[in-house]
């Protein structure tokens, strides 16, 4: 076996120092994988297979003291040693040394408690090591990719399944419990992921994230971050926009605001990905990524899937919907409290009796930014939003189902609008302890004849994407100014859950 030179596992006390070892041991590996790669590409063949690991950081605990009620992560559930594999510290850097200051700060009454940073026994499967726009696979003849097998780790599926999160993971007696929700091979295959539906590199996601089901929004928030990087920041009235420093496209195009330097025009596509990402980027990562997922709850789930290993504060759903209620007119806001789920790509992985609960912070963050927006407030408001029950399903044409089956069951669950994502994406920040919440625009109300007509929706959209839009951007504002330690709510987590947020 040909392995990167040993590194001895340590102990710290000190996060930063901890994170300079995660580092250490990481780009080794990494530094061994390419170089090895390269000489394969180029004709060489080891004599023995090439395999580096992942760093991995593992704390221990006898002590069964409570840590502050108030905390919904950051602490061990009790006694007992707690592991978890790591990746790609240019990205997580900050993200993991705030988890490690967090443990060490939680139990910092237990004396001599360290963390324990060393090199894994989980290979990093090749795939993982590439640079940016390095592809190798077209280069080989068919033997040599046969070859590649034989003498590369690769992606192992069995590493990267989501018990954890999914709360079925079960602990081998002897065996650490885990301390993340995801697994270091888990994470980088998400990377990859993100990287081809959305057309940008995982690094220029943002904190705060926005989904939507129509290009309309995204056209917008397009046309509002070209014009923010247009103007300079007003010193003498400083407001939010001010600390938003570029604005990042598909194919990684980068529009730098005034004074920040030149542009970089990357490698727009010849095609948007099925789910392009667009970023407004702050300098600490509290800046705002949209996401066009299209419709329906299938890529509601595969994008939300990978976006939650980069460990979001909030992701927040902003779109269109049908208005069940007669007293609803086209462009009336929904506020969802509550969701019927009849989208069944989370059965499995969510089972339908698992409530999904309203986050308040959420909830009352999008309900001021509707007055904020409107100058709409009290009962006046009521005139064009509603709260109440969202129902979402996977049938795009249940209008036509005969005996009007989804009709009685929406009017049973007093679901006072219906879409094909909002469930999905609100499941899925339950499933992986990212709040979530949805605001929808009322577009059409097939029950009462009033059905999408191309002349009428296009007049719509107009009409109501940029208030809708600024709604949006609005609450994720406030969220961003009140502290993610009031976001993250106590109601995602379990009696038995990892520490790392």
């Amino acid at each position: 076996m040909l392995t990167p030179q040993y590194i001895a596992p340590a102990r710290f006390d000190d996060p930063a120092a901890a994170m300079a070892c995660v580092r250490t041991i990481y780009d080794s590996s990494i530094a061994h994988l390419r170089e090895h790669l390269h000489r394969f590409v180029t004709g060489d063949t080891p004599n023995a297979r090439v395999r580096a690991c992942y760093p991995f950081v593992r704390f221990h605990t006898d002590s069964v003291a409570r840590a502050d009620s108030r905390l919904s992560y950051g602490f061990v559930s009790g006694p007992g040693t707690f592991e978890t594999t790591l990746t790609r510290p240019d990205l997580f850097a900050n993200y993991y040394e705030e988890q490690f200051r967090l443990l060490l700060a939680n139990h910092e009454g237990n004396a001599g408690l360290q963390l324990e940073i060393g090199t894994s026994s989980q290979p990093i499967p090749v795939h993982f090591s590439f640079a940016e726009h390095y592809h190798i696979e077209g280069d080989l003849s068919l033997e040599r990719r046969r070859l590649l097998r034989d003498l590369f780790d690769l992606p192992d599926l069995s590493a990267m399944d989501d018990g954890i999160a999914n709360g079925i993971y079960d602990i081998v007696p002897g065996q650490a419990q885990p301390l993340a929700l995801f697994t270091a091979p888990r994470v980088d295959y998400s990377l990859q992921r993100l990287r081809h539906y959305t057309g940008t590199a995982p690094e220029h996601f943002q904190n705060f994230v926005m989904f939507t089901n129509y290009q309309f929004y995204i056209d917008e928030f397009v046309r509002l971050g070209h014009e923010m990087m247009n103007r300079a920041p007003d010193a003498a009235t400083p407001t939010d926009d001010d600390g938003y420093i570029a604005f990042v496209e598909p194919g990684n195009v980068i529009h730098r605001r005034v004074g920040n330097g030149a542009d970089d025009p990357g490698t727009p596509p010849p095609r948007l990905p099925q789910m392009p990402a667009y970023h407004l980027i702050r300098a600490d990562g509290s800046g705002i990524t949209m996401v066009n997922i299209g419709v329906g709850p299938a890529n509601a789930k595969t994008i939300t899937d990978h976006i939650a290993v980069l460990r979001p504060h909030v992701w927040l759903m902003l779109g269109h919907c049908a208005g069940l209620r007669t007293t609803q007119q086209l462009g009336d806001y929904v506020l969802a409290h509550a969701y019927v789920r009849e989208d069944h790509v989370l059965d499995e992985d969510v089972p339908l009796w698992v409530p999904i609960p309203p986050l308040a912070e959420v909830q009352v963050a999008l309900e001021d930014a509707v007055a904020e927006v409107t100058q709409l407030t009290g009962y006046e408001l009521k005139r064009i939003m509603r709260t109440g029950t969202v129902a979402s399903t996977d049938n795009r044409n249940w209008e036509l189902l005969p005996h009007r089956t989804p009709e009685r069951r929406f009017s049973q669950s007093r679901a006072i609008a219906l879409d094909m994502e909002s469930a999905t994406i609100a499941a899925n920040g339950f499933r992986f302890r990212v709040p979530y919440g949805t605001l929808l625009c009322v577009s059409d109300k097939p029950l009462h004849g009033e059905i999408k007509l191309p002349g009428m929706a296009n007049h719509f959209y107009r009409a109501r994407v940029d208030q809708h839009l600024r709604i949006g951007i609005a609450a994720l504002e406030t969220l961003r100014r009140q502290g993610v330690d009031r976001l993250h709510s106590r109601k995602l987590r379990s009696f038995a859950e990892v520490a790392f947020q």
